[in-house]
């Protein structure tokens, strides 16, 4: 297998912005494809806002930053794509519009392209199903934020060809990330543990074992965990834990997997943590 020298990302919200800007700063040239001009511009500044930050912080200098943006390109077409020896999926968690953006860049990717995708809970083998190269696509799942986090779940399926796994984990290794390498089942590895204990602290709370407050003062300084699980997942988002979730009961069908009431009737109040001021914890005073 070739060296990736050239990767495209689907979708530049947080994720994907993270994504581009790791691939940018171990020198890959990366195509930023989002559905209009509009969000691709927004997505050209996340990732410029971000360099920014890491020049303030002195984990880059000016002419790194510089250098790394260079390899940047941002499109609304797929046809940019045409050339990338990789391209990333990290759009919004929905099989049907994962499936669809797949069936456009298989169109016009090289036979020689390798596919991912950055889904953390969905399975890979109905995505890959949805290409002409089933053997070729493979799960990426990065860690927000992604600039920090150096973990890297490689996912393959039952069609994924080992040369395929074998770049993708040089891949990873370039990026100075670390992998792991995952069956592919709905949530992984890290989620399939993460998840049941984040609704768990939910349940307990909801049984009255302890305060939101203690109970998260409990796992930081019991477990050593760098956040109790309240700020987890109002960090998070509790509607991306609710939709991860039921994505995960309904592959599983265990009661481990299923979201508490409490957590459902949140996310229809519109508290879904720091994103919306609220969550278990009030983040607007």
């Amino acid at each position: 297998m070739h060296r990736i020298q050239s990767v495209g990302v689907l979708g530049c919200g947080l994720m994907g912005s993270g994504i581009a800007q790791v691939c940018l700063r171990a020198g890959l040239t990366t195509v930023v494809r989002e559905l209009s001009d509009d969000l691709a511009a927004a997505g050209r500044a996340r990732i410029e806002s971000s360099f920014e930050q890491a020049v303030r912080r002195g984990k880059l200098d000016a002419a790194g930053r510089d250098q790394a943006l260079t390899g940047l390109r941002t499109c609304v077409d797929v046809e940019p794509l045409a050339q990338c020896d990789l391209v990333i999926e990290a759009i919004v968690e929905d099989l049907e519009e994962k499936r669809k953006t797949f069936v456009a860049v298989d169109a016009v990717a090289k036979k020689t392209a390798i596919f991912a995708s950055n889904t953390s809970s969905l399975t890979l083998t109905q995505l890959a199903m949805a290409t002409s190269r089933p053997e070729r696509l493979i799960g990426l799942h990065f860690f927000n934020p992604v600039p920090v986090m150096r973990l890297v779940e490689v996912v393959r399926t039952l069609a994924t060809d080992d040369k395929v796994v074998a770049c993708a984990q040089a891949f990873v290794r370039s990026l100075d990330k670390e992998a792991i390498l995952c069956g592919d089942n709905s949530g992984f590895i890290v989620n399939r543990l993460l998840v049941p204990y984040l609704l768990d602290a939910i349940r307990a709370f909801e049984n009255g074992v302890g305060t939101v407050e203690d109970i998260d003062r409990g796992m930081q300084l019991g477990c050593a965990h760098p956040m109790g699980p309240f700020t987890l997942l109002d960090f998070v988002g509790l509607d991306t834990v609710f939709y991860i979730a039921n994505i995960m009961f309904d592959e599983y069908r265990e009661r481990r997997f299923a979201p508490p009431p409490l957590l459902k009737q949140m996310v229809q109040a519109g508290r879904l943590g720091r994103k919306s001021g609220r969550g278990f914890y009030d983040y607007n005073a």
